[in-house]
């Protein structure tokens, strides 16, 4: 992705901004995921083909991480190696994502198209948080 591609998306050229925003839009998508999986998790679980209680804790877990995620965003200058592990856990999300799929839940046509859509988002936002770690580094060089 190249920085122009990746202001646009910014909507800011400042390498620092960039990074903020990405992070802040991952905490928002994954605070309103985790939203839904809590307070939805029965006729969610039906329509995914999930177990209701896989919905609540993955909730509960995704609710710990969004926040955790907004506080690295909410800092000035967000600290390259807590940026490291939010973009690692992302991966991590990403992996797991696709082995559950293929290894252990039966879901339903939608639970799956969720789950691979779902599992392409996290990843997006880990590949645009490492480019923009990687401008804001090379922008204090």
């Amino acid at each position: 992705m190249s920085a122009t591609q990746l202001a646009v998306l910014a909507r800011t050229v400042e390498p620092q901004r960039m990074l903020r925003r990405f992070l802040a839009l991952d905490a928002a998508v994954t605070g309103a995921n985790a939203l839904a999986y809590l307070v939805l998790s029965g006729p969610l679980g039906r329509f995914l083909g999930a177990d209701a209680g896989l919905l609540l804790g993955l909730g509960g877990f995704l609710a710990v991480y969004a926040a955790g995620v907004g506080l690295v965003a909410a800092r000035p200058h967000p600290p390259t190696l807590g940026v490291r592990v939010v973009v690692e856990a992302n991966l991590a999300w990403t992996a797991v994502s696709f082995a559950a799929l293929a290894l252990w839940l039966d879901p339903t046509a939608a639970g799956a198209v969720w789950t691979v859509l779902q599992a392409l988002a996290v990843a997006g936002f880990a590949l645009l948080q490492h480019t923009a770690l990687k401008a804001r580094q090379l922008s204090q060089d």
